[in-house]
């Protein structure tokens, strides 16, 4: 999967239905190229890019649950 594709992708909480944004970047290990985090910006709507965002959602890997072809299930608290 390329990251144009991925961070094309809603993410959305499953502990509340909640919908958290999209992916606007990722942590990953050099050495064997595994994703660690999904790093999404908590304002998560189309003003995002316009107003800075405070603070992320930074969500480690074993939090992510499905990855389908429109959407990201996690499972964090929020």
């Amino acid at each position: 999967m390329l990251f144009s594709e991925l961070k094309s992708k809603e993410v959305i909480n499953i502990k509340d239905c909640k919908r958290l944004g999209k992916v606007a970047d990722f942590e990953f290990d050099e050495c064997n190229g595994c994703i660690h985090k999904l790093i999404v910006p908590e304002c998560g709507n189309k003003f995002c890019n316009l107003f800075k965002c405070d603070q992320d959602y930074i969500i480690p890997y074993k939090n992510i649950k499905q990855i389908g072809p429109d959407i990201i299930l996690v499972d964090i608290c929020t």
